[in-house]
């Protein structure tokens, strides 16, 4: 059994926009570049819902993490921190790692 070909985003964005022009059809670029013509569909499609996508954010990503909830962490994780040393010093006696 062969393993399943992995192509890489290049890849894809360079076969993508071929579907897109409109000039052919799918299995001409797919016999061209050596995919299934399902393939390149999922990518041409796949390229057009990233597209809004960016018009809808205007090209500016989200941050991925939220900065309130993050400097609301890290004291929390400073008490844990000691309370993790207290008690594992206070335990060290009863033979507790």
């Amino acid at each position: 059994m062969s393993k399943r070909k992995q192509h890489s985003p290049e890849f894809k964005a360079k076969v993508a926009p071929e579907a897109l022009k409109g000039e052919e059809t799918a299995s001409d670029p797919a016999s061209r570049f050596g995919v299934h013509p399902t393939m390149i569909h999922q990518w041409k499609w796949a390229l057009l819902d990233g597209a809004s996508d960016v018009s809808e954010r205007g090209g500016k990503r989200k941050p991925e993490i939220d900065e309130d909830q993050f400097k609301g962490s890290t004291p929390k994780i400073g008490e844990l921190a000691v309370a993790q040393r207290f008690f594992g010093q206070k335990l060290k006696p009863w033979g507790v790692k």
